[in-house]
């Protein structure tokens, strides 16, 4: 129970943005724990950025990556989307991360202007 008090006031704002939150819980024998939050996932990110968070349909993604295109987003949300991820990636620096979300976006079919 005490977890689930913990976990709600830690991700209270998350959950008004319905985003997913990754999370590292640490359980000792005493029963005890430790939980770590990390950012949400890249293709989250993108496919809000892009306006596609809000479509019912499945998936959201280009059924054929590199010739269906599905959404856009701006150099300015890429590398928004990357100061926030640099500290889960093993990028070295912002531009490396901003290389990497623009990746994910090509990939999910989502062209970077």
């Amino acid at each position: 129970m005490e977890f689930c008090k913990q976990f709600n006031a830690k991700t209270q704002q998350a959950m008004k943005d319905a985003l997913i939150i990754p999370v590292i819980i640490t359980v000792y024998q005493d029963r005890s724990f430790t939980f770590e939050l990390k950012t949400p996932p890249a293709s989250v990110l993108l496919k809000k950025a892009a306006g596609l968070h809000t479509e019912k349909k499945k998936g959201s993604g280009a059924k054929k990556a590199g010739k269906e295109t599905v959404g856009k987003v701006t150099k300015k949300q890429v590398e928004e989307i990357a100061k926030q991820k640099i500290q889960d990636t093993t990028a070295g620096s912002l531009e490396a991360c901003m290389r990497t979300i623009a990746g994910t976006a090509r990939s999910m079919g989502i062209t970077v202007d």
